[in-house]
């Protein structure tokens, strides 16, 4: 067996072992040599790409795309397909979704080799006397979801330029131009933060714009389509972009909009600035198109439940996730980590701060929620402590800390896993939440109540009201701004909580009592979580078994070292009986609640597949579902934090 290591620059292959040395690896048998990728360089890639969209073929779910390429001269030509893709924090561009690929110039045919290091990059001969190439290809975007994320039904549609494009290396991307065209289906209408220059008999032309804010500013459309202004007579506009299985779904109350106003002015309350132009939430009321949640600088994508309007009390799940989404355009979007600011699609990010990029905005998210009314203070303190009680103590925090989960974009790519409370998974959300609201808190308590991390947030984003170019940050500029609104040791504050490890290490829940409450468990679960679970199909036994299982009393997780892992059971096991009597939810919450302070074992018959198993549990704590509870004579800081600010 040989082992494989890559070089800086080039790649190398280890010799089988007892070989006397090192040797460089043979070029790869292709019908051409391949070029070096060009480095990309910081000037203006000359002419206008242009780039015709198709979207018309709905029924097989097929995006046709055109491009014409300006060329300065003949020789080798690299085209890139987007790989890193920005919010998705990793590696994941999906070019094996693109077919019937084809260059020409002048009508005659350019073959093209994929680069063998590099299967992103296209490498074609441009023929002398040619000034422009054209390029057609379709996007075969997703039939189903167990082929990808679903961006096409026969209602409504979810362009992402990134996945239907190529670009040619050497230039930075905000050095490249792109000229859009879209042809949708008839009488559909779309959402984007893309400029229309007209749109007529279904085909939308848009605006020059730059790579960078091209694969930045993505668009929905439908058949069922409604926009509604989000700031009337505001400084600059910011929309909400509705598209919805059925014409009903689009419906909204005047209260549910007022909170969605709300929200925007909130935001504005605590940011100051404004870093775009104007803002465009695309939001699809779909169980059909694939979920998302994605930010961009100037709109994000976004896809609730269908009854988000017209029920709203019964969609839990769906309630912050705007709120989340339009942080990002302060932070993440506009400021930015500068491992993640990098020349192209094509070059590899760092993701070490998105503890802030995506911590603090998870913080944020769930506190302008509950400002702008979108989420009551109790259901948002319930939020809390169902965070809290997660990151407790979690078995994975033995061996790996919350920094190193910021890689997992990158080595997992949101792959589903076998032991994700060992394992961990982009903690850096919740856990990074409560490490902001322990700053929160004790900015609050330092100051006497006259600063808070809503200062920060002034501070660090609030600047440069109307740019939208990337303004890069650093550690030492995240704790810099922060010893402008309270004198501390910021950087040991955030590094003993970020490189926390071991059997010592503690979950950074200091903000809840010091906001004023203590995590306790009891019998039953909060309101929340009761019709959160019920929305999701889940029952929670995980604070008491360490399992959890679906309303077919399969169980879909089990706690690393909890009871249920100590009984050898993993996912996929079917709870078949409880004491005798067949097996449901209630019946096993009655069983667990029988055994408290008893002596008798809670006996379960599992089944998986053809193997029956009984499990006896000695245990007698009973349910154990988390709340949050005041800590009678402190100040109610939580209450202040998630409470709307009147200026």
């Amino acid at each position: 067996m040989k082992r494989l290591a890559l070089a800086a620059c080039a790649a190398a292959v280890l010799l089988p072992l007892g070989a006397p040395a090192l040797a460089q690896v043979a070029a790869p048998a292709l019908p051409v040599a391949l070029v070096p990728i060009p480095a990309p360089r910081d000037a203006p890639y000359p002419g206008v790409i242009g780039i015709d969209v198709d979207a018309t073929d709905i029924g097989r779910r097929i995006v046709s795309v055109r491009q014409t390429i300006p060329v300065a001269g003949p020789g080798p030509l690299v085209l890139l397909y987007p790989q890193w893709i920005p919010g998705n924090h990793g590696p994941v561009g999906p070019v094996d979704d693109i077919g019937g690929l084809t260059f020409t110039a002048n009508g005659q045919r350019l073959e093209w080799v994929r680069n063998t290091l590099q299967p992103w990059a296209f490498q074609i001969t441009v023929p002398a006397g040619v000034g422009q190439v054209d390029v057609a290809f379709q996007w075969l975007t997703p039939l189903d979801g167990a082929q990808g994320r679903v961006v096409v039904t026969p209602d409504m549609l979810n362009i992402q330029w990134e996945k239907a494009l190529l670009y040619p290396a050497g230039y930075y991307s905000r050095q490249i131009t792109f000229k859009p065209t879209l042809r949708l289906p008839e009488s559909w209408n779309y959402g984007t933060a893309l400029d229309t220059e007209g749109f007529q008999n279904g085909v939308a032309t848009f605006a020059p714009i730059t790579l960078e804010h091209f694969a930045d500013s993505p668009l929905f459309a439908g058949r069922h389509y409604r926009q509604v202004d989000l700031d009337p007579n505001g400084r600059s506009p910011v929309r909400l972009n509705i598209v919805a299985d059925e014409a009903a779904m689009l419906a909204i109350d005047d209260a549910h909009l007022a909170q969605h106003r709300e929200l925007v002015r909130q935001a504005d309350r605590l940011f100051g600035a404004r870093h775009f132009n104007h803002y465009d939430f695309l939001l699809a009321v779909s169980d059909r198109l694939g979920g998302i949640g994605l930010e961009h600088q100037r709109s994000s994508e976004n896809s609730v439940d269908t009854k988000y309007f017209t029920d709203r009390e019964a969609t839990l799940v769906d309630r912050d996730l705007l709120g989340h989404e339009y942080v990002h355009s302060w932070n993440g979007k506009w400021r930015r980590p500068a491992d993640q600011l990098t020349p192209t699609l094509n070059d590899p990010a760092q993701n070490s701060l998105l503890w802030v990029y995506e911590g603090q905005t998870q913080y944020w998210g769930l506190v302008l929620t509950a400002r702008a009314g979108l989420m009551s203070k109790q259901q948002a303190l319930d939020v809390l402590a169902m965070t809290a009680a997660t990151y407790l103590n979690p078995p994975g925090r033995q061996w790996r800390a919350l920094q190193d989960t910021t890689n997992d974009p990158i080595i997992a790519q949101r792959r589903p896993q076998p032991w994700p409370s060992q394992q961990r998974s982009e903690d850096y959300y919740r856990e990074g939440s409560l490490i902001w609201l322990d700053a929160d808190t004790l900015i609050r308590e330092r100051s006497g109540g006259r600063r808070s991390l809503d200062d920060f947030a002034k501070g660090f984003f609030g600047v440069e009201d109307g740019n939208w170019d990337p303004a890069p940050y650093t550690f030492e500029d995240v704790t810099g701004v922060l010893n402008t609104v309270e004198r501390n040791d910021w950087a040991a504050f955030l590094r003993t909580r970020l490189d926390a490890v071991g059997p010592q290490s503690q979950g950074p829940l200091a903000g809840i009592e010091r906001g004023g409450y203590r995590l306790v468990f009891a019998e039953t679960p909060s309101d929340y979580m009761k019709t959160l679970y019920g929305e999701l199909g889940r029952h929670d036994f995980i604070y008491s078994l360490g399992l959890m299982t679906n309303a077919q009393n399969r169980i879909t997780s089990v706690v690393w070292g909890g009871p249920a892992f100590e009984q050898g059971l993993t996912p996929g096991w079917e709870i078949v009986a409880i004491g005798g009597r067949a097996a449901t939810p209630a019946g096993l919450a009655a069983a667990i609640t029988a055994a408290k302070g008893a002596t008798q074992p809670i006996e379960l018959i599992m089944k998986n597949g053809s193997e029956f198993r009984t499990v006896r549990f000695d245990y007698h704590d009973g349910l154990r579902y988390p709340r949050l509870e005041r800590i009678p004579g402190t100040p109610d800081r939580l209450g202040d934090i998630l409470a709307p600010r009147r200026r």
